[in-house]
């Protein structure tokens, strides 16, 4: 390559040989002058510090911190307990740093592992194939009082298919809700995956057996991974954002008698953003494309009217979701082989 930039300087300059050819100005003179380039100097061997211990010392102090006195003993222990004792062989950091240098520091405490846990990545393609529940609480009239709430909902349409406010967290009462839910939606056997989190009343022995026998699959969030259930932590937060929510609710009738309201404005009247500005009942119930098909209508006639107000074509309604992911996978490759 040298050789080459050599026989093409002429024509066009150093400069612009070496920049086309990529070969350095530098080893290009070293080569046209058959100077050599010099090869670096070996390391030298370090000198330690006069101030240091020797190698017998560091030996000694070794020996000391492994002895069957100090064997137990942090280095810090070790140079107090000498230091009373009249005895200085070097400072505490010293001690730690001839352990290091030996590999004998680290946590001799057997320390809690927690198991691997799997993310969940769940898809729904069509409403009653993949639910999501939780359990929130709701202030009661006194301090340390609370209602809590069972929410039961389809995640691909955002409908509530179940709730209840009970005085409790119980794993019975979350079987009937969902038992119920179940044939309310006459949802086929093998198709609907359920998932929570692992509270108590999520991870029961009874509940496992009841959607068994139902043939529901559980899906389980990870320990302390709000992510692993967005869908129903954001329909909580959408229920507590209301403007007529209450601080307080006087009785668990009250509670029911607000919730009652809540859900029914939220299942029929509330624009979901993430289903195209529908309803969650629309979606839920297959209304969803002759609703599309009317917004489209409505905007075709607005542009016909005036066209000069559209500058970027002809309006559409927004998209209404075809896939919906609990934990999208990161990898195109997973999502082509599941979406057809």
């Amino acid at each position: 390559m040298r050789q080459a930039t050599l026989n093409l300087a002429p024509k066009m300059g150093v400069v612009r040989a070496c920049q086309v050819l990529g070969v350095p100005r530098a080893s290009l003179y070293r080569h046209r002058s058959g100077v050599q380039k010099p090869q670096q100097n070996p390391l030298k061997d370090r000198h330690l510090p006069t101030r240091a211990l020797n190698a017998h010392e560091r030996t000694e102090v070794l020996e000391v911190l492994n002895s069957e006195r100090f064997v137990d003993a942090s280095p810090r222990q070790v140079w107090a307990k000498l230091l009373d004792e009249g005895t200085y062989l070097c400072s505490w950091r010293s001690m730690y740093r001839i352990l290091k240098a030996h590999d004998q520091v680290r946590e001799r405490r057997n320390q809690l592992t927690h198991p691997t846990y799997q993310k969940p990545e769940l898809l729904a393609q069509e409403p009653n194939q993949l639910w999501s529940w939780d359990i929130t609480k709701l202030r009661g009239p006194v301090k340390w009082t609370y209602f809590y709430l069972y929410v039961l909902m389809d995640i691909f349409s955002r409908f509530v298919v179940g709730w209840m406010v009970a005085k409790q967290e119980s794993a019975a009462l979350a079987q009937e809700l969902i038992q119920q839910s179940y044939q309310n939606q006459e949802v086929n056997p093998e198709m609907l995956t359920l998932h929570s989190d692992r509270g108590a009343p999520m991870t029961a022995k009874s509940l496992a057996l009841l959607l068994s026998d139902l043939g529901v699959t559980k899906s389980h969030a990870r320990p302390h991974v709000p992510n692993d259930n967005p869908y129903s932590e954001a329909q909580f937060k959408t229920m507590k954002y209301r403007p007529d929510y209450p601080d307080r609710f006087g009785a668990i009738q009250d509670a029911r008698v607000w919730a009652r309201s809540f859900f029914s404005w939220y299942n029929f009247e509330h624009h979901h953003t993430g289903l195209g500005l529908m309803s969650p009942a629309i979606v839920h119930y297959g209304q969803a494309p002759q609703v599309q098909q009317a917004r489209q209508q409505v905007l075709m006639a607005a542009y016909e009217t005036h066209p000069e107000r559209f500058v970027r074509g002809v309006p559409t309604p927004p998209d209404l979701p075809n896939a919906v992911w609990i934990n999208k996978p990161k990898t195109q490759d997973v999502v082509q082989k599941i979406l057809p």
